[in-house]
């Protein structure tokens, strides 16, 4: 599989690259939550359809409300999990573009929750299908980008 960059790209180019594309992920998910506390925090929510509102909500810890008020707790395993994602994507090989675009997605993703329990003591989420946690840009990266790399790992034992 082709990597993402060309393949005249030089090393500094692919790392060039890389660094945009996270910079990407984490702007886009902070332009939207910026704009959910300034619109959205008065409010609450705002129904758009039957089935899908954009709803303010203040998370302090994970999904399907597991762990609530644990906001430190789970800053030290976002670090944690970082840290083991960046040390991994050294090992991968460079022209795997699932593996690519998965690390970016979920490493943007996890940073950008991460500046909000670090900024807020909690996770800014807006987006809301009324039958699924509220959930926000980042989550959305990093479920992406999980689903790119568990393809992409299982592509290196083909």
């Amino acid at each position: 599989m082709e990597s993402l960059c060309r393949p005249s790209c030089g090393r500094g180019q692919r790392l060039l690259w890389r660094l945009a594309a996270l910079l990407g992920v984490f702007t886009a998910d902070r332009l939207t939550k910026v704009w959910a506390r300034a619109r959205l925090a008065p409010r609450f929510a705002i129904p758009i359809c039957p089935f899908f509102h954009l709803s303010y909500v203040e998370n302090t810890g994970a999904a399907f409300g597991i762990g609530r008020s644990r906001n430190g707790f789970f800053s030290g395993l976002t670090l944690l999990l970082l840290g083991g994602l960046f040390y991994l994507r050294r090992k991968w090989p460079s022209e795997n573009r699932w593996l690519e675009v998965g690390f970016l997605l979920v490493a943007g993703g996890a940073i950008g929750n991460l500046y909000d329990r670090l900024s807020y003591g909690f996770v800014v989420d807006f987006l809301d299908f009324r039958v699924w946690p509220v959930f926000n840009v980042a989550d959305s990266c990093v479920t992406v980008g999980a689903c790119c790399l568990a393809w992409g790992l299982s592509r290196l034992e083909q």
